[in-house]
């Protein structure tokens, strides 16, 4: 038993959303950042001894249509942007598999809707990770106040233990919020 538990990868949940700065509809500077951290500081060579398992949360769209002036809408048209919403999450999870499979690293990826602090950690609680690695914007606390943070919440509800990847200096955009 103990030689089956030892062989057995170490499972990485890996919460990773998109960036919000508009027009680069890429992963966020957080997620690349979380991403390239577990990749150089924890699996560094030995490939086969883990496993990533990378989750998206889409946020639904209050009236369905981000950032879109409308007031008429036609079911086609909510169809339409859920179509759009999902091949978004399914473009973002391909470029952290499709990484993981040219170093050589198992994955899994999916994606849920819904509040992503709450989804995030239900999600750890269901899978139950060896741990959990998500990136942090690093928001100082009046921002925190009108934002939120992600991180925050999982480390004080989340059942596995959590690590928050703060941003490079470097990488911070002009406003702090985008990510």
């Amino acid at each position: 038993m103990a030689a089956e538990e030892s062989a057995a990868p170490t499972r990485i949940m890996v919460a990773v959303n998109e960036s919000t700065i508009k027009g680069y509809p890429h992963a966020s500077i957080s997620s690349r950042g979380a991403f390239d951290w577990i990749l150089s500081k924890i699996v560094r060579a030995n490939t086969s001894g883990f496993k990533l398992l990378f989750l998206h949360v889409q946020v639904p769209d209050e009236d369905g249509f981000d950032d879109m002036d409308s007031i008429y809408a036609s079911p086609e048209d909510f169809k339409t942007i859920q179509r759009r919403d999902k091949i978004r999450g399914l473009h973002l999870l391909e470029h952290f598999v499709n990484h993981c499979h040219e170093i050589g690293v198992a994955c899994e990826a999916w994606i849920k809707i819904g509040d992503p602090k709450e989804v995030i950690c239900h999600e750890a609680n269901h899978v139950q990770p060896d741990f959990l690695v998500l990136g942090s914007r690093g928001l100082g606390p009046f921002q925190k106040v009108f934002v939120g943070t992600v991180s925050e919440f999982c480390v004080k509800h989340s059942d596995c233990p959590v690590i928050a990847i703060k941003r490079n200096a470097s990488q911070i955009p002009q406003d702090p919020v985008d990510d």
